[in-house]
């Protein structure tokens, strides 16, 4: 698969690369790194980079391209870490000549005319660096920062269970490259201490269903003012019931414009099923969807409930 997708991307002279809206590490990672080794192995390809302003990352330093629909015509769209076509950045993919996706999740629907999905890596940026190694292309300190910023932020910092060894393999065939890990890792994990005092006070909101579930919910009068500050509060805070002894289980609950962003974790347990239930999916133990009330959330929570009581960990 990855020498097909090698020979569409020389086969296009335009190629434009999207990834999912809201994006978190893996998919400016992976975006931002695509961009770099397409560019500097194949200089004289036009290579752009769409989708809404990345304000969670802002040191990953990737602005947008703003292009007109007609550079669609005869260009290969690339749809990179999406799940589902509605979360792609930009639909104009579709007018494209032809489209090419690399993603991780748990496959739910074919997305282009090439989709290369496996949910065996880590992260969408590990994908896109083993299409690289495999198809011998050159490395840069841009492009292999990139990929690794989204190997680290996707695995938890190599914790999460999607690690393997082919994912150290790949993280040291990316420091082949001098990636500054002191300024990155800085970068990533520093906070403000309104922050840090933020996350205490939310600290204070987790609460308990009977099996042991975890869960905050956030009402939309309580986020801060900025219009993205729901999938930002609700990624955020659901790390922060991940290591509460007893708990296998936990959801962040956030209002918003759109309704209410649901993400859910379990460090045991197969939840996927609930997200696309809801409309959602991911991976099988980090997924998310977005519901349209309270009362369809306090469902979603009942599900996570009993999937806690019969303890079917679906593997």
């Amino acid at each position: 698969m990855f020498k097909e997708a090698l020979k569409l991307i020389k086969k296009y002279n335009r190629i434009i690369i999207h990834r999912h809206n809201y994006p978190d590490g893996d998919a400016l990672g992976s975006q931002k790194g695509l961009a770099a080794i397409l560019k500097d192995n194949f200089p004289k390809k036009e290579v752009y980079v769409v989708g809404d302003e990345a304000k969670r990352l802002p040191f990953m330093e990737q602005k947008m391209d703003d292009i007109p629909d007609e550079y669609y015509k005869d260009a290969l769209a690339i749809i990179l870490d999406c799940g589902s076509a509605r979360m792609i950045c930009d639909d104009r993919y579709k007018t494209a000549a032809k489209t090419l996706r690399f993603d991780h999740h748990i496959f739910q629907e074919k997305v282009a005319d090439l989709d290369i999905v496996d949910n065996t890596y880590e992260s969408a940026c590990g994908l896109v660096a083993m299409f690289a190694k495999v198809n011998k292309l050159k490395l840069s300190p841009v492009s292999a920062t990139a990929l690794y910023t989204g190997m680290v932020t996707d695995s938890g910092r190599f914790v999460f269970d999607s690690t393997t060894a082919r994912t150290f393999e790949l993280a040291a065939y990316l420091m082949s490259q001098p990636i500054d890990l002191n300024t990155l890792y800085y970068n990533l994990y520093a906070e403000d201490f309104s922050e840090i005092i933020a996350k205490a006070d939310n600290m204070h909101k987790i609460k308990f269903t009977e099996n042991n579930v975890a869960y905050i919910y956030t009402a939309r009068e309580d986020l801060p003012a900025n219009s993205d500050a729901a999938p930002v509060v609700s990624t955020g805070l659901v790390g922060l019931m991940h290591d509460i002894k007893g708990v296998f289980v936990w959801v962040n609950f956030t209002e918003s414009d759109d309704g209410v962003h649901a993400e859910l974790r379990s460090n045991r347990y197969n939840i996927n099923p609930i997200a696309v239930k809801y409309g959602g999916g991911g991976h099988k133990k980090a997924s998310g969807c977005t519901v349209p009330d309270r009362a369809t959330a306090m469902q979603l929570l009942n599900d996570l409930n009993e999937l806690a009581a019969t303890g079917d960990k679906n593997n």
